[in-house]
């Protein structure tokens, strides 16, 4: 039996292809499966115009964007839920100087690197994107980038998982791995015991906390807040996914725009602020002053987890049995796939050097500073999150 904890869209993809591997599969989830970051994003699928350095990190981002396509086909064939996986390309947009220079330096160090992209010109962004105000600059785009719906992609993971015979633990509660002084044994809930040969870790944001993790195969996770919106609008006035000074916006198939997000220190606190919203409103109606009159549909909050470098955490700990695969930061939705597929070959046995970088050794024993107590960020979170529901 191999127990993930999580069921966000890293541990569902983790158990469906471990389930495809002919694994004995158990999800263990203690709210409710795919509601915290999986939910909270915009399912950006942006490997070079999030300006990613060339690294071992951008070779995983960039292996995961070519996964997508098969990804998503085979989860719609198996649970009969499309995922609206659109790759047609991001725009970006400049208004001023600083800003067309910049464009033009990033696509050039594309370029260079043959990957596909291209400098637009003033009118060339406002034939792509005509709703784009007048100060527009210029613009850039990177045709094979895209996005994907990440609260369709959770329903279709959810449901792949059940067709192939992985048991989901929803609203388990207190979650703890129990290990002896060399290895893992289980993990324990308030429903008993469940023995297992190995344990991943998927749980996002709380993965630094869970607990019964010995102190010396703990990680730091660090939490981070992000707040969107979605506008009701109007079929075709925005047609790709775009990047304006101050926010990104994403059109979804069924009317609605999300603006995202705010990057926030605020620990496990989900609540939606005026400041907030004002920051992303402010920058999409300055990029595009046509959103102006639309109705606001949704706000809400999430939190990413992150990692004091920077870094997600893939790979076996120190604890024999006990994997890791959290602290994804920005790029969780995009790298589902391939962490799935890394720690599936972990656990069947099979090296992955291409992973050294990611190891959670790196980090054992050194949890950020300042972080809360697990049951405190759980108190705080479930308070939050029920009284912004």
């Amino acid at each position: 039996m191999i127990v993930v904890v999580g069921a966000g869209l890293i541990g569902l993809s983790i158990a469906y292809e471990l389930s495809k591997r002919n694994a004995d599969v158990r999800v263990i989830e203690a709210r409710e499966p795919g509601r915290a970051a999986s939910w909270a994003g915009a399912g950006m699928l942006a490997p070079y115009t999030e300006n990613v350095v060339p690294s071992a990190f951008e070779d995983l981002c960039v292996a995961a964007l070519h996964a997508y396509p098969s990804f998503a086909r085979e989860l719609q064939a198996c649970s009969g839920v499309d995922a609206h996986l659109r790759l047609d390309g991001i725009v970006e947009a400049a208004f001023d100087r600083d800003q067309a220079a910049r464009l033009d330096a990033h696509v050039a160090a594309l370029e260079v690197r043959s990957v596909p992209a291209r400098r637009l010109t003033r009118d060339e962004v406002r034939a792509l994107e005509p709703a784009l105000g007048p100060s527009v600059v210029s613009g850039a785009f990177t045709p094979s980038e895209g996005a994907v719906d990440n609260r369709r992609l959770g329903r279709a993971l959810h449901a792949a998982c059940l067709a192939r015979g992985v048991r989901i633990d929803e609203r388990a509660g207190e979650i703890a791995i129990e290990a002896d002084t060399r290895r893992v044994l289980g993990v324990r809930t308030s429903n008993g015991f469940v023995p297992a040969r190995a344990v991943v870790n998927a749980a996002g944001a709380w993965a630094g906390m869970l607990a019964g993790v010995p102190d010396h195969a703990r990680v730091a996770v660090v939490p981070s807040k992000g707040q969107m919106l979605a506008l009701a609008m109007p079929r075709g006035l925005v047609c790709h996914v775009m990047w304006a000074p101050g926010a990104y916006l994403v059109p979804r198939d069924d009317g609605r725009l999300l603006v995202g997000a705010t990057v926030e220190d605020a620990g496990f606190d989900v609540r939606v602020t005026a400041r907030g919203l004002g920051t992303l409103l402010d920058a999409a109606l300055s990029a595009l002053p046509a959103l102006g009159n639309l109705a606001v549909a949704e706000t809400w909050a999430g939190i990413r987890p992150g990692t004091p470098d920077g870094l997600p955490y893939l790979g076996e700990s120190s604890l024999s049995g006990y994997v890791v695969a959290t602290g994804h930061y920005r790029n969780g939705i995009l790298l589902a796939p391939v962490t799935a597929q890394a720690i599936a070959d972990i656990l069947e046995g099979r090296s992955r050097p291409d992973l050294a970088p990611f190891s959670p050794q790196r980090a054992e024993g050194r949890p950020a500073a300042g972080l809360p107590r697990a049951a405190e960020s759980e108190e705080t979170y479930a308070a939050i999150a029920k009284e912004s529901a």
